[in-house]
This record gives C-alpha cells, sequence and structure tokens, in this order.
C-alpha cells in the first residue's frame, strides 16, 4: 500500500499553500520584524498578526504526519483561541494583563495558558528544525525525538509522553518530508534556517512578557 499523501486542506479549511515552510517563514519574519520595531520595549506586539500568523504552522505539524497528530490538535485549538482572543484583545501583554488581573493566567483554557502552549508549539518546531539541520543522516525520528524531549516532554504526563514515542515510528523519512514540503534538500535547509532565525526572538519575547511579571515557565 503506497504512502496516503497528506491533506490539501489546513487546519481551517483552507487550501495549504504550494510550499508551507517557505510561507511559514515569512510569516515569523514579519512577526520578528515587529518586534525589532518596539525599541521602547513596550510589548505592544499586536495580537491579530501573531496568531494569524501562527496558524500557518498548523500545516507544517500535518506534514509530520499521524505521529504529531496530538501536536496538531493541541496547537490548533490554543491558537484559534488566540483568534478569537484578538477580537476583544489588541496585544499579547493585554491578555496576559487581564489574565492576572482575574488569578487565571494558569487556569486550564485561559488565554495566557493557551499562549504559554502555543510558544512551547513554536519552540517545538524550531528544536525539530535545528536537530533535522545538525546532520544529514539524522532521521526524522531522531530528530523529532530529540526536539520532543527538550520542549515537550518536561510538561506533558507519563501517559502523552508514552503515546508520543510510539508515534514516532510512524514519522515520514526526509524523502517524504521533503515531497509534503514540496522542498529540495537545499531550499528546505534554507526555509528552516529563516524559520529558526525568525522564531528565536519570539520566543523570547514570549518568554519575557511573562518573565517581566514575575512568572515562572515552569508550566
Amino acid at each position: 500500500m503506497g504512502e496516503e499523501p497528506p491533506s490539501d486542506l489546513a487546519a481551517d479549511g483552507a487550501a495549504a499553500p504550494a510550499r508551507p515552510l517557505a510561507v511559514v517563514a515569512s510569516a515569523f519574519e514579519g512577526i520578528s520584524r515587529m518586534i525589532d520595531c518596539d525599541s521602547d520595549g513596550s510589548g505592544d506586539l499586536r495580537l491579530a498578526p501573531f496568531s494569524n500568523a501562527c496558524s500557518l504552522v498548523t500545516v507544517l505539524f500535518g506534514c509530520l504526519g499521524l505521529a504529531f497528530k496530538f501536536a496538531e490538535l493541541e496547537y490548533a485549538s490554543k491558537v484559534n483561541d488566540l483568534i478569537e482572543a484578538s477580537k476583544t484583545y489588541d496585544t499579547l501583554s493585554s491578555i496576559l494583563d487581564h489574565d492576572i488581573e482575574n488569578d487565571s493566567v494558569r487556569k486550564q483554557g485561559s488565554h495566557s495558558r493557551n499562549l504559554r502552549r502555543v510558544r512551547l508549539g513554536l519552540d517545538l518546531v524550531k528544536a525539530l528544525f535545528e536537530q533535522y539541520l545538525s546532520s544529514s543522516v539524522c532521521s526524522l525520528k531522531e530528530a523529532a525525538s530529540t526536539a520532543y524531549g527538550q520542549v515537550c516532554a518536561p510538561f506533558h504526563a507519563w501517559t502523552i509522553r508514552k503515546a508520543v514515542g510510539a508515534g514516532m515510528y510512524a514519522l515520514p523519512t526526509r524523502d517524504q518530508l521533503l515531497l509534503r514540503l514540496n522542498e529540495t534538500d537545499d531550499s528546505v535547509k534554507t526555509e528552516m534556517e529563516r524559520y529558526i532565525d525568525a522564531s528565536r526572538p519570539i520566543i523570547e519575547y514570549i518568554d519575557n512578557l511573562f518573565l517581566s511579571r514575575n512568572i515562572t515557565l515552569d508550566w
């Protein structure tokens, strides 16, 4: 039986871009530039463009197949919450300040908690790409297992970690991933590096939003 091709639809039902990784990299470069323009450090990154850029990452999880279905579903639900929140709150800092006022930052389903989970998703993809690029002989299973262990495993229960570990055997090969992303060996390196470079300051920015309000990151 041949490999089942990935869906041509994104999580919201829209057609997936022809080169999803390139689209994601461009979107996050745009968000990174917004942070660079915030020279006064006021923390006023707007929620709507941020959450819209994050929604594009869902397609990347889909390209990884059933092994990352848990991440795709959880990540998409959290991003959709932030997209909905952007209709009421203008910035990332405003949702955090609102939850602080209502003592609900860590509460299940709060916008702040969902922002924290989306941040983990962005970091998971970044770590996966870093591992993928670390060696031409590194399998996707090795790269994903290491990335998951670094980023998400510390926050997941044993049952989830076990299920994720079992699912790693269903990951596509490097060649299959290139096909799904519509990239070559050379172009995928360029696009992954673009995402890594653009996402790093965004992840740090989100962390600093919490830390500057004396909220730890151990949850």
